[in-house]
């Protein structure tokens, strides 16, 4: 059976209606496709969320002032160089980008929000940018978020696409990220295009909801990227949809992009999920799911499939605000096979038992705290040797 970008007729024929995409190489830094812009035919309803990095990259600020009055148009995304720490000439740069295309498309340059990622501390290649702009309407086509997927990634392995019906409207949804990934009321890239009418206040309240619920309970590495941004248009040319329908369809997406994200983390051979159930609050359970999912010590154990679990009593242990918490009443198990209840739990069996199920591609941790009834699932992966060598050379 055909994975979803492999079928490219599929996604052709149920592509939401009124959205145009061009995807094409710049040479910004290889041959690779590097360039998209993702046009609706008419102004879109809009919603976005942003990194809170105070070192964030040039395209935030305009992105931001660009989606407030929750009206967009356009979605521009450059891959390989991020555009931050590049000063008022990278805020030059990205206004110029904007009014290039605006012009070739024939739309305010307001109703673009561009987007910029890659490696941090380089001018953006204007030269190469102004000739790959343009004749850019000639070259749009309806569909091609497929490319579009493609486009955004850097040290991805492969492109990231969803797609679901939502009665009559259609939502897609594309992701980015591999690295210094660990969203703070955000996400790495990821953009997500319907045709349902949804008014924008009601827009960004559903987006919320489901970044909280996804991207942002994601770590790969605990760095919180300068560039992260999620946004969504909607265009409303397939008319009006179930509110309720869409909050779970939307979620739903956003937690498959968000563990696709946390499966491709740079190095990963291993998908871990942990969660925290019988906590005292929601914030309780996502603090100590992220510590445990955060600890190099973890990680690396999982990369060695070495049942050591005394280091998730370690990450939990360690928390320190908000985590009160009483250790005889904790439970950890890892997969169904319970390791630790109050007291090791453990003989050579379970061990042995753990062992094996550590040799799985995805791997679930659960710890319960038995402290009250709220819970959390975060997602990581494991640490390997190829993080050090990717992020060693990430420049050269």
């Amino acid at each position: 059976m055909k994975s979803l970008l492999e079928n490219k007729e599929y996604i052709l024929e149920n592509m939401p209606k009124g959205f145009y995409t061009c995807s094409k190489n710049l040479g910004i830094k290889d041959e690779t496709l590097d360039f998209t812009v993702i046009l609706s035919e008419k102004q879109a309803n809009a919603a976005a969320m942003f990194t809170q990095s105070r070192f964030c990259g040039a395209p935030i600020p305009i992105g931001k002032k660009n989606v407030a009055n929750g009206k967009l148009q356009c979605f521009a995304i450059n891959s390989k160089n991020a555009n931050v720490a590049t000063g008022e000439e990278g805020i030059r740069n990205v206004i110029e980008i904007n009014d290039l295309i605006a012009a070739e498309l024939d739309i305010a340059s307001e109703d673009i929000l561009p987007s910029s990622t890659g490696v941090i501390g380089y001018p953006l290649p204007m030269d190469k940018i102004r000739a790959g702009i343009k004749n850019l309407k000639s070259n749009l086509a309806e569909g091609g978020l497929d490319k579009s997927a493609e486009a955004i990634m850097t040290t991805d392995t492969y492109p990231k696409l969803k797609m679901c019906k939502v009665g009559n409207a259609t939502l897609v949804g594309i992701a980015k990220g591999s690295g210094m990934i660990e969203p703070n009321m955000a996400t790495m890239l990821s953009y997500f295009v319907t045709d349902a009418d949804i008014p924008s206040d009601q827009l960004q309240k559903l987006l919320k909801e489901a970044v909280n619920q996804s991207f942002n309970m994601v770590s790969i590495d605990t760095d919180t990227s300068t560039s992260d941004t999620v946004a969504m248009m909607a265009n409303g040319l397939a008319g009006k949809v179930d509110l309720q329908a869409f909050q779970a369809a939307l979620t739903a997406m956003s937690i498959d992009l968000a563990k696709e994200i946390a499966r491709d983390g740079e190095g990963a051979t291993k998908l871990v999920e942990v969660t925290v159930d019988e906590a005292a609050s929601f914030a309780q359970a996502k603090k100590i799911g992220k510590s445990i999912v955060n600890s190099p010590l973890v990680k690396t154990a999982i990369f060695g499939e070495d049942a050591n679990w005394g280091r998730i009593a370690m990450a939990i242990g360690k928390c320190e605000e908000e985590t009160d918490v009483d250790l005889e009443k904790v439970s950890i198990y890892f997969g169904h096979t319970l390791i630790y209840d109050g007291q090791p739990a453990g003989n050579e069996a379970i061990l042995d038992e753990v062992q094996h199920y550590l040799e799985n591609p995805e791997i679930k941790i659960r710890v319960s705290l038995g402290l009250g009834v709220k819970e959390a699932t975060v997602w990581g992966c494991d640490l390997s040797y190829d993080y050090v060598r990717i992020n060693g050379e990430y420049t050269t």
